[in-house]
């Protein structure tokens, strides 16, 4: 059994584009016919210079090459450019190839993945989702008001979540990090108020920020969100500074979780190492795939840390997500968005029921691709995934997040 044949496609969601601007899917084919679909997370070029980086990783380190043969392929991608270090592009395209091999190896074998890395640990598995607006709340409004806020996640709770994520105190800018302005402060105080008033002790909050903070300004906004008992801080700084990311960590009460961001285990490890996270958040169309994120729930877990996996792409992505996290014991919970078109997208895509989904059976990761959805809504700009503001803090205008919407 050899690798032979790969496919893109770069798909984008229609409007408000929950999940991201487009989705890099791949779908790899053997020589004997069996197919494997992967993703590819967030990259830092645009979609067609992409394309090239995945066809070249694919060329150079795993065309021809047996897919059980995981972890050979993994140290070709690493070690290419005689580097042996994290490349996020690089590492984001093996990670979609990864999750691909991973797909073919179940259909073989007639098993799920899960089965494959380590049977199952969990017959279900927590999710929890971001707090869109529901229909009738205006854009961009929804995104500073806390009562939106709170009557989405009453809406959700009711409908069996268990946790629910927010993040109130933007912006997102290429600038390094800054002080929160007061009226950010307020508006997240205003957040967790009226939310935990809202659901009370029924559901987690989640606060949500991406590395936008200076040590100090993080550190005043985890003691004033504290009071409300989040369960998790998110990134509250560059989660590329191991001594700030701890210094946060241990100086005000809130559990920090970081990791989207992120690409193999070597980035991880210097947090564990410093007690800076206690919640994992790998993106395993970034990480490097499905076996690296496997091995770092291993570390995770030496350091008593939890494995939240990250989802802010389409629902192949969400099917490694949801089988990694049936085959650890680690696990916290899983990032869903439920949208009719991460449903058409793909048959056999994971369901969350009553705040909950179920171990998947079906061989794989249990999903094919809808070839004609998928090339009816195609992405032929030139922008990114996700990109963030050149602007800075708004000190007198207060700022404001749209929720990963895209224009």
């Amino acid at each position: 059994m050899r690798l032979e044949h790969l496919e893109i496609f770069v798909t984008a969601p229609p409007p408000p584009g929950w999940g991201g601007r487009y989705w890099q899917i791949v779908r790899l084919t053997t020589e004997c016919g069996i197919t494997g679909l992967g993703e590819v997370y967030a990259a830092g070029v645009g979609p067609v210079a992409m394309q090239a980086v995945i066809r070249d990783v694919f060329d150079r380190h795993m065309a021809g090459e047996n897919p059980e043969n995981v972890e050979m392929m993994f140290r070709r991608a690493y070690s290419s450019g005689f580097t042996q270090r994290p490349d996020p592009t690089v590492m984001g395209a093996f990670s979609g190839l990864e999750m691909a091999c991973w797909d073919i190896l179940g259909k073989k074998r007639e098993r799920p993945v899960w089965a494959l890395i380590g049977g199952r640990m969990n017959d279900r598995v927590r999710a929890y989702t971001y707090l869109y607006p529901m229909p009738h709340h205006p854009l961009p409004a929804f995104w500073i008001d806390a009562d939106m806020a709170a009557e989405a996640a009453v809406a959700l709770v009711d409908d069996g979540w268990t946790a629910v994520k927010f993040d109130p105190a933007g912006p997102y800018t290429l600038r390094s990090g800054h002080s929160p302005a007061m009226s950010d402060i307020e508006t997240s105080v205003a957040f967790c108020r009226a939310i935990r008033a809202a659901v009370g002790g029924r559901a987690d909050l989640l606060f949500g920020t991406h590395g936008q903070f200076a040590t100090g300004g993080a550190l005043r906004m985890g003691h004033a969100i504290a009071p409300y008992s989040p369960l998790w801080y998110e990134e509250p700084v560059p989660p590329d500074d191991a001594a700030a990311m701890a210094e946060v960590s241990h100086g005000q009460p809130v559990p920090v979780a970081a990791g989207e961001r992120l690409t193999t285990k070597a980035e991880f490890a210097p947090l564990l190492r410093a007690g800076a996270i206690r919640i994992c958040q790998p993106a395993l169309g970034r990480v490097g795939g499905i076996w690296e994120a496997k091995k770092l729930a291993a570390i995770a877990e030496v350091h008593n840390a939890q494995v939240a996996p990250h989802l802010y792409a389409g629902p192949v992505e969400w099917a490694a997500n949801v089988h990694l996290a049936v085959s650890i014991p680690n696990i916290l919970m899983v990032e869903a968005i439920e949208t009719d078109f991460h449903e058409a997208l793909v048959t056999g895509r994971p369901k969350v029921e009553n705040g909950f989904v179920t171990a998947p059976e079906a061989p794989g990761l249990g999903i094919e691709l809808n070839d004609d959805i998928a090339r009816a809504h195609p992405y032929d700009g030139d922008r990114l995934h996700l990109e963030m503001q050149e602007a800075p803090c708004d000190w007198q205008h207060g700022n404001a997040f749209g929720g990963g919407a895209v224009d």
